[in-house]
């Protein structure tokens, strides 16, 4: 069972937000602000940390800073009632994970802590498993039913980001980016190239396949649940 750490000042939201966690499977502890919620994480190990950004004593901002700067990687969602970009932009500098608007539709967190903590352990574990096939980061390998393939890089690291996020649509310009850089000279057909190589070297494989959405981009779509 996760452990979920909701640190917020309002009682009422704070009762709520455990309700619904702990509905969802989730094992909740409250904390009033960011100083109880830091005493909390020297107790108990967290797997995750929803926080408000306004509390006495530290803030959401305060108490993400002072985490990452002590090293701490637990994902953390802010939630906040400020909803002006310099908010947000404050909260991601801090080193926050996600960012929700109060108000919030619990449904929403839910999915959000959800994909957070899925996030949280394809970082760690540095593998993402599909059905039968296994992705190693750090070997670049792609191993089906025990027959391991060693990628070229850059192809790895395509498919990598494509399966660490299922039926999520990438742009190519966000591909490119994200995989040769901001300022390489790659183009579009370069993109082009890497799929068409991924599909043929994965052909028959029976867990995913990598779909082309017309006018945007790439999407990987598991095959297998």
């Amino acid at each position: 069972m996760f452990n979920i750490l909701v640190a917020e000042d309002n009682p009422d939201m704070r009762e709520l937000f455990c309700t619904v966690l702990s509905d969802s499977g989730y094992r909740c502890l409250p904390a009033s602000d960011g100083l109880e919620a830091l005493d909390i994480m020297e107790k108990e190990y967290i797997d995750l940390i929803v926080a408000d950004i306004m509390m006495p004593n530290m803030d959401g901002y305060e108490l993400t800073r002072t985490l990452r700067d002590s090293k701490w990687e637990t994902p953390i969602l802010m939630v906040t009632a400020k909803d002006q970009f310099a908010d947000m932009q404050q909260g991601f500098r801090a080193g926050t994970d996600d960012y929700m608007v109060k108000p919030v539709d619990v449904r929403e967190l839910v999915l959000r802590v959800e994909a957070l903590l899925r996030r949280a352990k394809i970082s760690s574990e540095k593998k993402i498993t599909i059905g039968s096939t296994v992705l190693n980061y750090d070997a670049l390998t792609v191993t089906i039913h025990g027959k391991e393939t060693i990628l070229p890089q850059k192809e790895f690291y395509l498919l990598y980001k494509l399966l660490s996020y299922p039926n999520k649509i990438f742009t190519r310009q966000q591909l490119m980016d994200e995989i040769w850089g901001m300022f390489s000279e790659t183009d579009e057909r370069t993109i082009n190239t890497h799929i068409n190589r991924l599909r043929d070297r994965f052909s028959d494989c029976s867990d995913f396949e990598i779909v082309t959405i017309r006018g945007l981009g790439y999407k990987a779509v598991k095959k297998v649940e």
